[in-house]
This record gives structure tokens, sequence and C-alpha cells, in this order.
């Protein structure tokens, strides 16, 4: 970073903190028919190094998720609520039409104990369920991570796999594609049939309607009615605790 770089990060770092000045001011000045809604730092998009995330414009990226550092999502992918994608020492691709649910955490491999060094690398079309773990590895086009599934160093999930919720893959592990893996460690447990097959598709395409549909709902300002009931409801609460 040069020096107007710098100058522009101070700047913009204390027109920041200014108005977390103000709303305090302007909340001490309502006393307590204020309305206090909380000004958080936390970043959705976050550059670490000299690398920042690379977003497809129609993707959705929740709130209270965190991309960090070198990342690309791709075209109708989602990230969800309280997801942690951290591209710090490695890189972390998401292709198109993938949805990485709620809680999931993608990390990279710098290094690890055999010496390899492994992105986090996702396919199009996948889906990643609820509070799934994913560190450097691939999961190609049209594959299913189940919920809370651990994802090791150099594991592949080939296209049209399936991984079944709660089950953790070790390190190098290859699941071909057309079958279903779980447990602990995670085993070939049967074939997909023709109709999960095709869930996995149907899966995306759902994720991807939905998500947009939140992106709509977080691009909407609090309505002006449910903001007075809220503060009203504030004033009432106020008075009975002083009656």
């Amino acid at each position: 970073m040069g020096t107007l770089g710098r100058a522009a990060y101070t700047v913009g770092f204390w027109i920041r903190e200014t108005g977390q000045a103000m709303d305090r001011l302007g909340s001490r000045l309502q006393g307590n028919n204020f309305f206090k809604e909380q000004l958080s730092r936390h970043r959705t998009l976050m550059n670490v190094f000299d690398k920042a995330p690379v977003v497809a414009k129609d993707a959705f990226v929740a709130p209270s998720a965190s991309v960090i550092g070198d990342i690309q999502v791709g075209s109708g992918s989602s990230i969800w609520y309280g997801c942690v994608l951290r591209g710090d020492v490695n890189s972390i691709s998401i292709g198109s039409g993938t949805n990485i649910q709620d809680h999931s955490l993608v990390h990279v491999a710098k290094s690890n104990l055999p010496g390899k060094v492994h992105p986090t690398v996702i396919g199009d079309n996948v889906t990643v369920g609820h509070s799934a773990v994913l560190h450097g590895c691939t999961v190609e086009d049209e594959a299913f991570v189940g919920m809370k599934a651990t994802l090791l160093d150099g594991v592949v999930v080939e296209k049209h796999a399936m991984v079944a919720a709660g089950a953790l893959v070790r390190q190098d592990t290859r699941i071909p594609s057309g079958e279903v893996w779980g447990g602990n460690p995670a085993k070939f447990l049967r074939k997909l049939t023709d109709e999960e097959i095709a869930f996995i598709a149907e899966s995306a395409a759902n994720y991807k309607s939905l998500a947009q549909v939140h992106a709509t709902q977080n691009a909407e300002p609090l309505d002006q009615t449910d903001f007075l009931k809220v503060v009203q409801k504030k004033a009432n609460e106020a008075k009975t605790l002083i009656q």
C-alpha cells in the first residue's frame, strides 16, 4: 500500500469512527425512547495480505458470513449465514450455482505432514450442507456434502458423489462418482440411485432460487412502520419499568 493508499485508509477509518461516535451521542440524546441498533464492525468481504475476494455480482453472500482473502465465488452461488471462508495461506475457488450452507467452514492448507499444498476447489452446482468443514480438498461439479461432514486435506469428491451427514473423510481419500460414503472414518456405503443423482442438481437449483429471495430481502431497508412499532414497544417497556 503506497502513501496515497495509506492516507485514504486513514481517512476512511476516522469517518467510520466518527459515525460510531455520532450514533452513541444520538442515542443518549433520545434517552429511554431511542431505538438502538448496534453498529457492527463485521465485514462480509475482507482482504488479507494482497489478496481480496472476487464475488460474482449475482452471487449471494449473507451479511453474517465471512469471505476472506484469495477467494473466487462464481455466478449464482450462495454463501449462507455464519459461514467462514478463509483463503489466507492458499486459495478457495467456488464455481457457479453452488451453495455453502449455514455455519460451514472452508479453509486451505499451505502445508501438512506429507508436505503437500492444498487449495480448496468446489465446482459448479455443488451442495455443502449446514456446518460442514472443508479443508484443502476438491469437490467436483454436482457433488453433495452432507451436514456436519468433514473433508480433510487432499480429499477428492468426484462428480455425482455424495458424502453422508456427519462423515469424516480422511486425508487423500477419493470418493468415486455415483457412490455414497459415510461414517468415521468414511467408507463406501452403496451406489447412488438415478433419483438421488437427479436430486443433487435439484438441490443446487432450489438453493439458487432461495438465495435470490434472501438477497432481495437483505437489500430492503427497515420498513418505517415496523420501525415505529419497535420504538413504541421500547417506550412502553420503559414506562413499565418506571412505574
